[in-house]
């Protein structure tokens, strides 16, 4: 991908070139929206600590956002076999590991009303099956979850640079809490936010906005990392730059369709990303 930077007062324009179709991207930096984070105790602790991080750094890029599962986290057979499970419990029929790449991604009650029958989705349904899921997958979510390869060098080096970081993802808040310090250490993310409730899900900017708001960073000094068209969609209309990644659970086809400003193969990539 060949890519040409232009600064100007209003910020910072990206022209790439992939497949042969040019894409020009405008980054500017108005005032995030701010609204009630609606976090546990534990997340608004790291408030202040992250804060100061993002105000310290002294590169253009001072914040990286990231997606969880399918970005951090190779976390697809937990979901699936948690997800089967609780199908089999109420009578319904199971799906292949491969078949939940597409159900992912909007958080779980739409997991649950995509892998249940078209003539099974009803309000009541879903919602007795997404209780079953959720007891069972607050038991194993480790199971068989682990980060991708090259995630853990690429958050060290990146604290390393005094880069904020921050997780956005449609996981249930009291999982993603859980899971984020279990595989990356506490103190490693600044901001960890989940699906929580009265807040919608990506791609709706919200979650973005406040963090944004929480860290004092600007759109354009931040990246959005993510593996689906969700996520690129959520960096767009949030304002800040797209990186979609290609290790995840969707394809560059999905990625490219829905905004992504860049793509990168490995995790190592993204520091060149940061200057």
């Amino acid at each position: 991908m060949r890519i040409r930077l232009e600064f100007s007062l209003k910020g910072i324009y990206f022209a790439t070139r992939n497949t042969g179709v040019a894409q020009l991207v405008e980054h500017r930096s108005p005032k995030p929206r701010v609204g009630s984070s609606n976090l546990s105790s534990r997340a608004k602790k790291a408030t202040l600590y992250g804060w100061l991080l993002c105000l310290y750094s002294r590169l253009m890029i001072k914040l990286v956002v990231f997606d969880l599962d399918g970005t951090l986290l190779d976390s697809l057979k937990d979901l699936a076999v948690s997800a089967n499970y609780a199908l089999r419990l109420n009578g319904f029929p199971e799906h292949d590991l491969a078949e939940f790449r597409y159900f992912v991604g909007n958080g779980i009650t739409k997991l649950i009303e995509r892998a249940l029958p078209l003539e099974n989705r009803q309000l009541e349904t879903i919602e007795k099956v997404r209780a079953d899921f959720v007891n069972y997958y607050s038991l194993h979510k480790a199971d068989y979850t682990a980060p991708y390869p090259g995630i853990v060098d690429l958050l060290r080096e990146l604290r390393k640079r005094d880069i904020c970081l921050a997780v956005a993802s449609n996981k249930f808040q009291s999982a993603t809490e859980v899971l984020v310090p279990y595989y990356f250490g506490q103190g490693t993310f600044a901001f960890v936010y989940g699906q929580r409730e009265g807040i919608p899900t990506k791609p709706d900017p919200r979650v973005v906005f406040d963090i944004l708001h929480e860290a004092g960073v600007q759109q354009d000094e931040t990246l959005y990392v993510g593996d689906s068209g969700v996520d690129m969609q959520t960096a767009s209309r949030a304002g800040v730059t797209a990186v979609g990644v290609m290790w995840g659970f969707r394809t560059r086809e999905e990625l490219q369709a829905n905004g992504a400003s860049f793509i990168v193969e490995h995790p190592a990539e993204i520091l060149k990303l940061l200057a």
